[in-house]
């Protein structure tokens, strides 16, 4: 079987039911136009499977829910970078750690993807408190996709996705591995691999946003950065509804610089582009 003839047989119905089918589960939006997406990356699933059809892949998906859950998955966006979108870490460092007592703090990274958004925070907590180590500080990261956790929770990441770490961050909590995990991440033969006490700081988890959340909180912070973008604004509503009952009073809630919460009803007040506080 070709890969010519695996992409060239996505019809207009089978997109439909494939968006459909995401939305329903994940609250992500495959709009027109994201048709060669949608073939391309299932096209790998198909060889994988080595079915001939991209019918046969939804016949298969309609009675396995572990391909249902494959399928999502492959259709999830996992584009993240150390310290992506500073300021934020900034504003985290100079205007809410100062302000945090000696109880329990818990920060929740939604949608942390490989690992780097949640590492980053650890990074900044361990620096801005030498005591970290007696606190009770614990980050949630969360995100859909096994495949991208399963690289998060390795916490291995070749030179080129480090570029954005200070050498000295990399000295303090880094140290050099032999090689890069599995888990869609290039391979390079060399790359860094996350502290102990980096690792301590932060739990993974899979979690779909648009199911039940076992997590009662509270949240001194939670980072939603960039994976709104996907939803509808009636999925956004809802979204910043929970996170809103989930944050402690003065909490802050971090969204994406392409993201705003202006066009919707909510409680929070603006601080600054992309960060609201309770």
């Amino acid at each position: 079987m070709s890969a010519l003839a695996v992409e060239s047989d996505l019809t207009a119905a089978q997109f439909r039911e494939i968006s459909r089918t995401v939305y329903e589960i994940a609250g992500i939006q495959l709009r027109e136009g994201k048709e060669g997406l949608v073939r391309s990356r299932l096209a790998k699933r198909l060889r994988a499977l080595n079915l001939p059809t991209f019918e046969a892949y939804l016949d298969r998906v309609r009675a396995d829910a572990r391909e249902l859950a494959e399928m999502v998955d492959q259709l999830t966006t996992n584009k993240t970078s150390f310290f992506r979108e500073s300021a934020h870490f900034d504003f985290l460092r100079e205007r809410v750690l100062p302000t945090l007592g000696a109880g329990p703090v818990r920060i929740w990274s939604a949608g942390c993807s490989s690992g780097e958004e949640p590492y980053t925070l650890a990074m900044i907590i361990r620096d801005a408190w030498s005591d970290a180590d007696r606190r009770d500080v614990k980050i949630l990261a969360t995100d859909i996709s096994r495949r991208v956790l399963a690289t998060a929770q390795a916490g291995v990441y070749p030179d080129a996705l480090m570029e954005d770490v200070a050498p000295d961050l990399l000295r303090r909590h880094w140290t050099r591995s032999a090689a890069t995990p599995a888990g869609g991440r290039p391979d390079s033969g060399t790359g860094w691999r996350a502290s102990d006490a980096l690792r301590k700081l932060v739990t993974f988890a899979p979690l779909n946003l648009m199911g039940k959340w076992p997590m009662r909180g509270p949240f001194q912070a939670i980072f939603c950065r960039n994976v709104m973008i996907y939803f509808d604004k009636a999925t956004q509503q809802a979204l910043v509804e929970r996170y809103y009952d989930l944050l402690a009073p003065g909490g802050h809630l971090f969204v994406g610089h392409s993201e705003s919460l202006s066009a919707l009803s909510h409680r929070f007040a603006y601080v600054q582009p992309a960060v609201y506080r309770k």
